[in-house]
């Protein structure tokens, strides 16, 4: 995968890996393969690791929907720091329920559950897919895509004359996409998705379970007066996903400084619904990985915390951007805007891991990379989200800081960011993953 070197190439390589990552698990899949196309090594979880995992080398583990991927620097020791870039693989959207072929009057629907926190009306009139994973009786899994299929159709206005008063969506009622006609008796959702498996014939009749969720089909695309912005599909957070991807590649394409700490994206499943999951940031994947990494380098105990003290973790996630339309819903004083360089979020309340010394290593690894950034605050009668990195910061006790690209429209089917500001986290992150914190 060639590094992109410029704002214009890493937003297209960005539209290609949203566009191949439906679903958290096709992220950590297209992920992998750009990781193995530079010459890392994947290494299984239930497998011992090999000697060559505790020297110089690069590196990565997949759990699920989740990814954890390392560059170990020549001379790295048992209380060697690690650097972590932060970031999540998942979106909101919605999931497919048990019993998914449903219907009535000559319409066939999908049954599907809300996943998170989606902008509902955002979601509609859309052309939208299924992806996601499903796991055979016998252990095995496929990945499936259906590409265009389901639509949410709104209500004309005919027949609902005061929808541009206020629309009211019943998450049960009214957000069933119709696939198709027919009777839902004789048809198999299921069976559509075993299908749409490549490369691999699967019997529906063996599907043990699923995890399948719907995402938007829209190509992703550059339009604006100057070409300024980008909208897509999840990025909330495939962004900062993307950015440490790349920036890690780079970074184990180069020469490593001396005494530099031990690079590592952790892209985490399940940030949307609360991070509580084996692959998820309240989970032990991380600390797992960290500490067979730390017994591969002869860490003792108190080596290993003598290296997670030297530690600092980096949270990556989208944040707001100032809306034109509302500024009253904003901080005042602190309004990012799009293209003024990636965020560095902050609140009282520690929704955001930022502390002062937190701020002060990325004000310093944004003017070591010549990237300016912008401070997030919420107005405090809007209280804000939260991110994996109080999460990291709790379980672990690593230093941890949040910062993210500016978006508009959060959490809708199809989001809002400028050309610059993800190339930007790029370029700092393999700063950060250079620089001993």
């Amino acid at each position: 995968m060639p590094t992109p070197s410029t704002a214009a190439e890493h937003i297209q390589d960005l539209g290609a890996y949203v566009s191949a990552s439906p679903s958290s698990f096709h992220a950590v899949h297209e992920a992998a393969r750009r990781l193995d196309a530079a010459g890392f090594t994947g290494l299984d979880e239930l497998q011992p690791w090999p000697e060559p995992a505790a020297a110089a080398g690069k590196f990565y583990v997949i759990r699920d929907g989740a990814l954890i991927a390392w560059v170990v620097p020549a001379g790295a020791g048992p209380t060697t720091g690690f650097n972590i870039l932060g970031a999540h693989t998942d979106s909101p959207s919605f999931k497919l329920k048990p019993k998914p072929t449903t219907g009535k009057f000559g319409w066939l629907q999908a049954g599907v559950e809300v996943y998170g926190g989606p902008l509902l009306n955002s979601w509609l009139d859309r052309e939208l897919q299924l992806a996601g994973r499903l796991v055979m009786r016998d252990g095995t899994q496929h990945l499936t895509a259906t590409g265009p299929l389901l639509r949410f159709p709104q209500l004309a206005i005919h027949l609902d004359r005061a929808v541009n008063e206020g629309l009211a969506l019943d998450k049960q009622q009214h957000m069933n996409p119709v696939f198709g006609l027919g009777d839902p008796a004789g048809e198999d959702l299921l069976g559509l998705l075993a299908d749409r498996v490549a490369g691999a014939e699967v019997d529906p009749a063996q599907i043990g379970g699923y995890d399948v969720v719907i995402a938007d089909t829209q190509a992703p695309a550059v339009f604006g007066a100057r070409g300024e912005f980008f909208a897509s599909g999840r990025l909330d957070n495939l962004s900062a996903t993307h950015a440490g991807l790349t920036a890690l590649v780079a970074h184990a394409g180069t020469p490593v400084p001396d005494g530099a700490p031990i690079a590592v994206l952790a892209a985490f499943d399940h940030e949307e619904i609360g991070s509580a999951s084996r692959s998820g940031a309240c989970g032990p994947i991380l600390e797992d990985v960290l500490v067979r990494i730390s017994d591969g380098l002869g860490a003792s105990a108190s080596q290993r915390r003598q290296a997670f003290a030297a530690s600092f973790c980096v949270s990556a996630d989208a944040g707001h951007a100032v809306h034109p339309n509302y500024p009253e819903r904003h901080d005042p004083a602190n309004r990012p805007v799009l293209n003024g360089g990636p965020l560095l979020k902050i609140n009282a309340n520690q929704r955001y891991a930022t502390d002062a010394a937190g701020a002060a290593l990325w004000a310093r690894l944004c003017t070591d990379a010549g990237i300016p950034y912008q401070e997030f605050v919420s107005n405090n009668v809007m209280p804000c989200g939260s991110t994996i990195g109080p999460l990291t910061a709790t379980r672990l006790g690593i230093r941890t800081v949040d910062v993210g690209v500016a978006l508009l429209s959060m959490h809708s089917a199809r989001e809002l960011c400028g050309v610059e500001d993800p190339h930007r986290l790029a370029a700092v992150t393999r700063t950060f993953f250079r620089t001993a914190a």
